[in-house]
């Protein structure tokens, strides 16, 4: 291996693409990043953003910035289509290709709709900037309609909010919203009454946080319910459009509605022609790397990697940090001449989940925490994982001011015209 010329490309600047970059400073490789968006985005709190609470440039920052001391790196703004394997290059969507020796793909997930895309225009996920703030400017435009709306009717249903899943995303979304109608909003119209919206969290398995010890679930189960909010357990969603959603044999008159039941890997899997998942990730080796292709790894969302005992590793910020660490280091070793396997091992940190501004609930395994002690332990903690002082301070005065009045600064309706199809 010629490590003068070696060249690495990184597809995607997530948590796992940024993190196999730093971790390869000084390595004697050249990196070409490539994203099609200019900045990295901490998707933990992306739901704040959709909520009012926190301003886009507060959890993202450009690509360019965060690597701007490192020469051996290269960052590309572009759109990958495809990688042609057996010339060993990365397609772009212009008709371009870039080379590569080593390739990391690091592309993430996004919605999924159980095979029903047409609901995602009446009910839009949250994995992008763009999805947050379509997100806030209909949740704040259903406010602003059912001001002017007079049929009782047609203002229930606008003062009415569906989420679809009961995992972190939605119970973190149900929680915030609740607070926003109920505290932040009363008061400033004059034709409704905000503490009328109704909060809807429609699980179809039996329980929320599923994933949480089940003592942990049913406290987060009735911290909602203290703040208003309504969940509906064991029915599938089996209908989105604009008049509502219906799960089970009961519809639900409802003009928003928020996807946060299910994510399915980017298309990696069909630029490689790999074998996958049926969430689409691609069925790695135990190095990571891409069967038959051992030059090019996956990590992340994209990737489809196991436990020990079995369970499939999440997709959560920690384990792609971990992954694309685990094949900084397998490639420094191969540079070095050691070609010895390195199968991945996961280290589970913990779960989180806030409900609201004041409680939390907290999985570390050897201890299970709840309340008011989780919820600052949960803001420390996303605190410390942002990048640098000025974003960690304002999220800090941001958080103090909302806890203290209950006020979020974030209540800007953009983009122009909300349209569902």
């Amino acid at each position: 291996m010629n490590q003068a010329s070696h060249h690495i490309v990184v597809v995607g600047a997530g948590f796992g693409g940024l993190e196999f970059t730093r971790a390869l400073a000084g390595a004697p490789v050249r990196i070409t990043m490539i994203d099609k968006r200019n900045h990295h985005l901490f998707q933990p709190l992306l739901y704040q953003v959709a909520t009012t609470a926190l301003a886009t440039s507060e959890i993202a920052w450009p690509v360019r910035h965060l690597l701007r001391k490192r020469k051996d790196v290269t960052t590309l703004l572009a759109n990958v289509v495809g990688v042609d394997r057996p010339s060993k290059r990365v397609l772009l969507d212009d008709g371009s290709a870039v080379a590569y020796d080593t390739l990391l793909l690091a592309t993430g997930a996004r919605h999924a709709y159980f095979g029903h895309d047409e609901w995602e225009p009446f009910a839009p996920g949250l994995k992008t900037l763009e999805d947050a703030t379509t997100v806030r400017r209909r949740i704040l435009l259903a406010f602003e309609q059912a001001e002017r709306e007079t049929d009782p009717a047609k203002r229930q249903a606008l003062l009415t909010i569906a989420i679809v899943g009961g995992g972190p995303t939605g119970v973190e979304l149900a929680g915030t919203i609740v607070e926003l109608a109920h505290d932040t909003l009363r008061g400033e119209f004059r034709n409704i009454d905000t503490r009328q919206t109704r909060v809807v969290l429609i699980e179809a398995g039996d329980r929320i946080l599923a994933n949480f010890a089940p003592k942990l679930s049913d406290y987060a189960m009735k911290a909602l319910e203290r703040l208003g909010v309504t969940i509906e357990l064991g029915r599938a969603v089996t209908r989105c459009d604009a008049e509502g959603v219906v799960f089970g044999d009961k519809h639900l008159a409802a003009s928003t509605i928020l996807w946060a039941a299910g994510v399915a890997a980017s298309p990696a899997a069909e630029w490689l022609s790999a074998a996958a998942d049926r969430a689409g990730r691609v069925l790695v080796e135990r190095d990571l790397s891409v069967p038959g292709s051992p030059e090019i790894f996956v990590v992340g969302d994209a990737a489809h990697v196991l436990r020990p005992d079995r369970r499939p590793v999440p997709g959560v910020a920690p384990a792609a940090k971990q992954q694309g660490r685990h094949v900084a280091a397998t490639l420094k070793a191969r540079l070095a001449g050691d070609t010895s396997p390195r199968p991945f091992r996961y280290r589970h940190d913990g779960d989180l989940a806030t409900i609201g501004k004041r409680a939390a609930v907290i999985d570390f395994g050897w201890i299970k925490l709840t309340g008011w002690a989780a919820w600052w332990l949960w803001g420390i903690a996303h605190i410390y994982f942002l990048i640098g002082f000025r974003n960690r301070l304002a999220v800090s005065l941001s958080w103090l001011w909302i806890y203290a009045t209950g006020q979020r600064s974030a209540r800007l309706i953009t983009q122009g015209d909300d349209d569902k199809g």
